[in-house]
């Protein structure tokens, strides 16, 4: 029997044979590692992501408790603001002989006014009390006229009518004001 001749070429033939074999079996295991690579990473992001609104969620519970606690018995107080301004009414419409004449009566008017306060107080009502001269705040005040009157400036307040409450940093009524425009002239 003869003897076969092995040329570079031949030995080379199952050589590369063996690789493209080999790269044929890497080629889907490269393909599966970069799929499973690609499903952690995204499994990663949707993780972040929704630990993201977690903490979103807590932050966004915790301010709404905060804000209950601190705003939530805004209707009941902006609701007892009438009742506080009717009272305020009887008393400055008591004149001295008034007083004098109910006496008893004036007192009773004076101490619910008193109490009242103190419990809107106890909740955080704060009273805004402005005076006349005072520089208007649009912030805290509501125009309800605008007059010209000697000796002022614009944007003084000329008249109060009704006092305003802020609830915490809310406010929950402005304080309704006249207002001075300019001056008119003589």
């Amino acid at each position: 029997m003869a003897e076969a001749k092995v040329t570079p070429e031949m030995a080379e033939e199952p050589q590369d044979a063996a690789e493209a074999a080999a790269l044929d079996e890497i080629n889907p295991l490269e393909a599966e590692l970069a799929d499973a690579l690609a499903a952690r990473d995204e499994m990663r992001d949707r993780m972040m992501r929704a630990l993201a609104d977690a903490e979103n969620s807590r932050k966004r519970a915790e301010k709404d408790r905060r804000d209950a606690q601190l705003y939530g018995g805004a209707r009941i107080a902006r609701d007892m603001l009438p009742v506080y301004d009717n009272l305020a009414r009887a008393l400055n419409a008591a004149n001295e002989e008034t007083r004098a004449a109910a006496a008893g009566l004036v007192e009773g008017v004076e101490l619910t006014l008193r109490e009242l306060t103190n419990i809107l107080g106890k909740h955080g009502v704060e009273r805004i009390c402005p005076e006349v001269g005072d520089v208007f705040d649009p912030h805290t005040h509501q125009a309800m006229f605008e007059a010209p009157v000697p000796g002022t400036k614009a944007g003084e307040i000329i008249q109060v009518m009704a006092e305003g409450f802020m609830l915490h940093d809310q406010l929950l009524r402005p304080a309704q004001v006249g207002v001075s425009s300019t001056p008119a002239s003589h």
